[in-house]
């Protein structure tokens, strides 16, 4: 039996906005509630990428200097086969965006992809109840892998150091007309040899959505979207635990040098949360639905995708002297050292 979501009315209205097509809400900041630690106004916008149809996720592919951009183009539960996947030069200032995998071309099953990650050849998507991968460089369908029943709304790919993918499932659904329930709290599955398998299924991880892994503190960090903690999970464990606390409704996760970029669609905003610290410091504000954020390496920008605004905004990496400078001095979280950006 389906429950009412606990995610809030604002992050409910933004989303239903989302699947119905809404226009964008003008990227006006919530009050930051919650959050721990100044702003360190250190990031500079570096640039706007136009033109898509419910930007989800970006990912930077280092070897072709691209940018992919997952496109659900609609309801993200529903099966439509109109999702996309675009590809953008990312040294080119006009920074076009072409088709890399088109839902319903060319053997392509697509419905509403969401987080990636890029292995070897291999660019992985989730979608929905499936993980499909595709080549990186001619969008050819190379593989899907299912995952056991129920699972509701598989959101991020992370690659483990295991070389296993990591995907989050945050166990909400929507209706054809854009009704919103919380059947699951979520879980977390480990995806090797073509098979999937449930890793952890704690309730605390409130509704998972952003994953990545920290090579510092060896282990993953996962953002709650219904609940304010940002957490830790190591392989093996079948619990999770807090790192940080703050506004809550996080998406998208970066780790680069220990350093920890989350997006929150609560205070319409980017945090970092720096190494040694269980602050979170906002570095960039006004981005309202800011989804799964990517990192361009080496460009040294957070590429940020806007939900409902349809485009992608680029940010530069702010100074880690800035960020800190900014953030209170207490916490004592495990530092780490591990760049893991742009794999």
């Amino acid at each position: 039996m389906s429950r009412p979501t606990a995610l809030s009315a604002a992050l409910l209205a933004l989303l239903l906005a989302a699947c119905g097509g809404g226009a964008d809400d003008g990227d006006t900041a919530a009050a930051g509630g919650g959050v721990e630690g100044a702003t360190a106004r250190s990031a500079e916008r570096a640039g706007t990428v136009e033109g898509f149809r419910t930007p989800e996720s970006v990912k930077y592919d280092s070897a072709q200097d691209v940018y992919f951009v997952s496109n659900i183009a609609g309801n993200p539960s529903q099966k439509d086969g109109n999702g996309y996947i675009a590809r953008v030069a990312a040294g080119d200032d006009a920074r076009a965006a072409t088709m890399a995998v088109e839902g319903g071309k060319n053997g392509v099953t697509l419905h509403a992809p969401k987080g990636m990650a890029i292995v070897g050849d291999t660019l992985w998507v989730a979608d929905i109840d499936v993980v499909r991968g595709f080549h990186r460089t001619t969008g050819a369908p190379v593989a899907t892998i299912p995952f056991p029943r129920p699972v509701y709304f598989l959101n991020d790919v992370a690659v483990g150091p295991d070389g296993a993918l990591y995907v989050t499932d945050t166990g909400i659904q929507f209706d054809a007309s854009g009704g919103m329930t919380a059947p699951s709290t979520g879980r977390i599955f480990r995806v090797e040899g073509r098979r999937a398998t449930a890793v952890v299924s704690d309730t605390a991880l409130a509704a998972p959505n952003g994953i990545a892994w920290d090579a510092g503190r060896q282990a993953f960090v996962v953002g709650s979207f219904a609940g304010p903690a940002l957490l830790s999970w190591a392989p093996g464990d079948s619990t999770v635990r807090p790192i940080a606390t703050g506004a809550g409704q996080y998406d998208g996760i970066e780790v680069v040098g220990g350093r920890v970029f989350v997006s929150s669609w609560a205070d319409s905003s980017l945090h970092v949360l720096e190494p040694g610290s269980s602050a979170l410091t906002r570095v960039v504000s006004g981005i309202a639905a800011p989804a799964d954020i990517g990192v361009d390496s080496r460009r040294s920008l957070i590429l940020v995708p806007i939900f409902t605004g349809n485009r992608v905004e680029l940010w530069t990496i702010p100074d880690a002297g800035a960020a800190a400078a900014a953030a209170p001095a207490d916490s004592a979280a495990d530092s780490a050292a591990a760049d893991t950006a742009g794999r």
